[in-house]
């Protein structure tokens, strides 16, 4: 009997030892509500700075709001100006307004990112698809507005290759736009897809179909691959650019919360931001954490820091040590100092 027991305990033991360590040892955990220096640049009669943008001259950061424009902040003794606009702002009612109704008939900006070798910002606007814009800001283009005969109906996240200035977004839902985003996820809507837009041919390619409710991209420091957030599943997935695996999709990280904007740093790592908290994982479960709003990933998808907080961020961005927050509920960008 004696034996017995000390051959299950020896088991147990054994069995422990191989067992990978509790994942509240592994990465740092901040709170986000109670980080010292955050300051807060205010936005004006609009809300909802959901992606941010710096251009190749390190000058921003550039944000679409909820009136439909894109805004630059020129610093405190300057403030806000309007950057670019859409055709649609020609018309009065178009005007200053934070009203989600207002949306589809005025674009809703998402997706920012300049091409440093050109000055152009690209902006993905939910309503109304692609668009272009030079350095100097002004009337928007437009370049794309479906894909393969299908509208565009929730256009979403990009992100761009700075050497070939090929352009890669989502379209979340063929059959939601942005103002019923919530249906998206409650109907387990799978008719989403990733793209990317060639300046060469000025041609839309879609690159994989039947996605559930795709969101951010980011594109890795060496562009061999992509990430792509899927938010109902809470989850990241990777799609291959090169090499062997090229046009294959893998599962790249799972996530405690619904992922928004992906964002490279400077060292190839990539910040997830997470709008809202999912049910309870193995990413939670050993953690004290009561609202996760964004995760660093490493290049293998693993968890280096959370933040933790009681906001829903759209995006967070890292640049020289400093932390940028986007939201699309807030009316105001949040920038951290280390």
């Amino acid at each position: 009997m004696e034996v017995k027991r000390l051959t299950c305990l020896l088991s147990i033991v054994l069995l422990l030892l191989l067992l990978p360590p509790p994942l509240a040892f592994s990465y740092e955990t901040k709170a986000i509500d109670k980080l010292q220096s955050i300051d807060k640049i205010e936005l004006s009669s609009v809300s909802g700075p959901e992606s941010l943008a710096f251009d190749n001259f390190g000058e921003g950061p550039y944000t679409g709001v909820s009136n439909g424009k894109v805004l630059k902040w020129q610093g405190k003794d300057v403030g806000w100006a309007e950057f670019a606009f859409n055709s649609r702002h020609r018309n009065a009612e178009c005007g200053v307004y934070n009203n989600v109704l207002f949306e589809s008939r005025c674009g809703r900006p998402l997706g920012l990112r300049f091409h440093n070798k050109t000055g152009d910002l690209y902006v993905a606007d939910a309503y109304f698809g692609l668009f272009k814009v030079g350095p100097n800001g002004g009337l928007m283009s437009e370049l794309a507005s479906g894909a393969e005969g299908v509208p565009f109906t929730f256009t979403n996240g990009l992100d761009i290759d700075q050497e070939t200035g090929v352009v890669y977004f989502t379209d979340s839902s063929m059959h939601f736009p942005r103002s019923e985003n919530a249906l998206v996820v409650i109907s387990g809507d799978a008719t989403g897809r990733l793209m990317k837009y060639d300046p060469q041919t000025e041609k839309v390619t879609v690159l994989k179909k039947n996605l559930v409710y795709p969101n951010g991209v980011a594109i890795s420091d060496d562009n061999t691959y992509l990430l792509v957030a899927e938010s109902t599943p809470c989850r990241i997935l990777k799609y291959w650019l090169q090499g062997p695996k090229t046009g294959q999709l893998e599962h790249f990280a799972d996530l405690p919360g619904y992922p928004d904007n992906i964002k490279r740093n400077s060292r190839g790592e990539f910040w997830v931001a997470m709008g809202k908290k999912a049910q309870p994982n193995g990413l939670t479960s050993r953690s004290a954490l009561d609202n996760p709003v964004a995760l660093r990933l490493s290049k293998e998808g693993k968890v280096l820091e959370i933040l933790d907080g009681d906001i829903s961020l759209s995006e967070v961005q890292e640049r020289d040590g400093t932390l940028w927050f986007g939201s699309v509920e807030m009316s105001y960008i949040g920038v951290y100092k280390a």
